[in-house]
């Protein structure tokens, strides 16, 4: 008697899936566990990075009457070109110094005293800041600096504070600036963390090419195994007339897997998915960071800064003064060691509409507003991220978005409607990050903890099956 189309179509196709499911999750079960547990680690413990208020408060106040010379004579003797934002004054080894990134992101240090571009600190320099306690070691890569932001700033000197914390900073050596610290805490969590979850392997992530594909494939592999897995799941499931053994056909672990993979999947399979779509596949998404021509029409050409533009800033306890421009016009913007900031001269609403409009010249001005709450596009989520901020929003097709410091004149972001939409297909659901939804504490954590842990309970049984299949196979084999 011959099985009817319908009967043809579904038993390889079942069979299919059922092969698929297995050796899919043989192959990547044991990363799908990997990354569920280590995300609850990073629910608590971030990745090591400097932020602004730490990075400020290690600076020296600046020595005023040893600034001799403004920035545009101590570059011209130093024959350098910063990019926009490229240029700010701060202390180095006791001295006022012009720290300087060109167009082609190199650092360069130059003396405001003299006008001399300033060669690399040695370690004894790099220590002599921090007081006798400290030692110090040279670091080129390691897992904390793996990362390409940090090769304009390689090597380091690593000084240990040798306080309670364990301390640890990074001294760039062509900078002689702090660029990272970490604790003790930090280094231990983030091994069971973030390097596992992002699959940081210093040799695999120091190729940034490699590492991105690595985690395309296994991650894609493993959307392809949970998907599967619940596809299967459901079709074998049977609420109206059960198996002899119930709902399901398994016996043991392989009933847990299945009824637990049917209840959780769903959420195992957001996670999973929205890591995949954070690696930003074929490039589907835009990057916030503006590219350098956006970053370079928005400050416009450049303005002359002599030494007299500093005389309202010199004040004590000054630390740092960054030089920025908007729409060709010097913004000069000090901060103290608290991270209080003040901007000289101030730049108007109007001045930073007019610098928008330049720097997206294909496009008119739809709407500004200016945010003195988050929303669900501007937010701090394990970032530091201002208030007020000025959103510019475009009639492009792409429908951009700048957002602004007004306080500082500052481009911040660009986001387009690419951005959004992945703020929805990764942020969301690889975070809960929903908006108001889910983000009350405790409430975000019990449901974080829920879910991770049904996924990591249904990689895990899966992993142990796949054990137990490869064991027989290899018997009979």
């Amino acid at each position: 008697m011959r099985a009817s189309p319908k009967r043809a179509f579904l038993k390889p196709l079942k069979r299919g899936l059922i092969l698929g499911h297995r050796w899919l999750g043989i192959a990547t079960g044991l990363f799908l566990a990997a990354w569920v547990l280590s995300g609850l680690v990073m629910l608590y413990v971030a990745f090591p990075a400097l932020k602004e208020a730490e990075r400020l408060s290690r600076l020296a106040p600046l020595a005023w009457d040893r600034v001799l010379l403004g920035p545009d004579a101590a570059l011209a003797r130093a024959g350098l070109d910063p990019a926009p934002g490229g240029l700010s004054l701060s202390m180095r080894g006791g001295a006022p110094v012009y720290q300087v990134t060109t167009r082609d992101d190199a650092r360069h240090v130059v003396s405001a005293e003299t006008g001399q571009a300033l060669g690399e600190i040695d370690g004894a320099a790099a220590r002599a800041s921090f007081g006798e306690g400290a030692t110090v070691r040279a670091v080129t890569r390691d897992p904390w600096t793996v990362r390409d932001r940090y090769d304009p700033v390689r090597p380091f000197h690593v000084v240990a504070l040798g306080d309670a914390a364990g301390t640890e900073l990074y001294v760039s050596a062509r900078t002689g600036a702090v660029v990272l610290d970490t604790t003790r805490r930090e280094r231990l969590w983030n091994w069971l963390g973030a390097i596992p979850h992002w699959f940081y392997p210093t040799p695999l992530r120091a190729r940034g090419e490699l590492w991105r594909g690595t985690v395309l494939w296994v991650s894609g592999l493993a959307t392809a195994g949970v998907l599967s897995g619940l596809a299967l799941g459901i079709w074998r499931l049977r609420l109206y007339r059960p198996y002899a053994a119930g709902v399901s056909p398994y016996r043991g672990l392989g009933r847990w897997h299945h009824l637990l993979g049917t209840l959780g999947g769903l959420s195992l399979l957001s996670f999973v998915a929205s890591g995949w779509l954070s690696m930003n596949p074929n490039h589907w998404f835009s990057p916030r960071t503006p590219p350098a021509a956006l970053q370079a029409a928005y400050a416009g050409p450049p303005a002359a800064v002599g030494r007299a533009a500093l005389d309202g800033l010199a004040r004590p306890g000054i630390v740092e003064v960054r030089f920025t421009q908007v729409g060709g016009r010097p913004v000069l913007v000090a901060a103290d060691a608290r991270g209080r900031r003040v901007a000289v001269p101030p730049p108007t609403e109007a001045i930073l509409r007019a610098a928008a409009a330049r720097a997206w010249p294909e496009a008119r001005i739809a709407a500004t507003e200016t945010l003195t709450a988050y929303d669900a596009y501007w937010y701090p989520h394990h970032d530091t991220r201002p208030l007020p901020v000025l959103r510019v929003r475009f009639d492009d097709p792409a429908a951009t978005w700048l957002h602004l410091d007004p306080e500082t004149g500052a481009l911040l972001d660009r986001l387009d409607a690419s951005g959004r939409l992945q703020r929805w297909l990764f942020e969301a659901p690889h975070r809960l990050d929903f908006g108001n939804l889910f983000q009350a504490r405790p409430a975000w954590d019990a449901v974080m903890w829920l879910l991770n842990g049904l996924g990591a309970t249904i990689a895990l049984s899966g992993v142990v099956l796949g054990w137990r299949r490869l064991r027989r196979r290899a018997r009979l084999g």
